[in-house]
């Protein structure tokens, strides 16, 4: 099986996210996508969190695609930092061929992750474009510091299957739906 790992806040879950997981599932020919909703971003403000049981919660009512799993499962296993998730999850799944998938916001900081090259060397990653940043995304510090290991969009569909490390960045349709935004309306 071929799954996505689509990891955020989901503060709240909104269209947006739906709109780039069932891009994913198209595009990438995924199975599944899985959501992953963080009990907190170390690089976001935690003040404006709402509690993971009620993202969880929230997120699954939005996310009705049988295709479309919602948990929050890093909670229990302690983890904090998404290359922990990852390994955690390769580990345990052995079998299964997993595709981190990120808007093209999320490139622009991916460098600031803490081990983000690690996590291109357990799993595929998929950038989905967002408004604003379809120019910028792919010179991001580390879209150039793993340019080499970018593939087509053309082979996308392969990626679940590709050597790591390797990305490819997804153009389409865009949304413009942002959680922040719908926190301030």
């Amino acid at each position: 099986m071929r799954i996505g790992l689509y990891g955020g806040s989901f503060n709240p879950a909104h269209a947006g996210h739906l709109h780039v997981s069932r891009t994913a599932l198209r595009r990438l020919r995924l199975d599944r996508v899985w959501w992953l909703v963080t009990p907190g971003n170390p690089l976001k403000d935690h003040g404006v969190l709402a509690p993971l049981d009620e993202r969880v919660a929230q997120a699954r009512a939005l996310a009705t695609d049988p295709r479309i799993a919602v948990t929050g499962f890093e909670g229990g296993i302690g983890s904090r930092y998404t290359a922990d998730t990852l390994r955690w999850l390769v580990r345990r799944q052995p079998a299964l061929h997993f595709v981190w998938i990120m808007g093209a916001d999320s490139l622009g900081t991916f460098h600031r992750w803490r081990r983000f090259d690690e996590i291109l060397s357990l799993m595929p990653v998929a950038v989905i474009d967002r408004p604003g940043y379809t120019l910028t995304a792919p010179s991001a510090r580390a879209a150039q510091a793993f340019a080499s290991a970018r593939i087509p969009e053309a082979d996308a569909p392969t990626l679940a299957i590709h050597p790591t490390p390797a990305w490819t960045f997804l153009h389409g349709p865009r949304s413009a739906l942002s959680s922040t935004a719908l926190r301030t309306q």
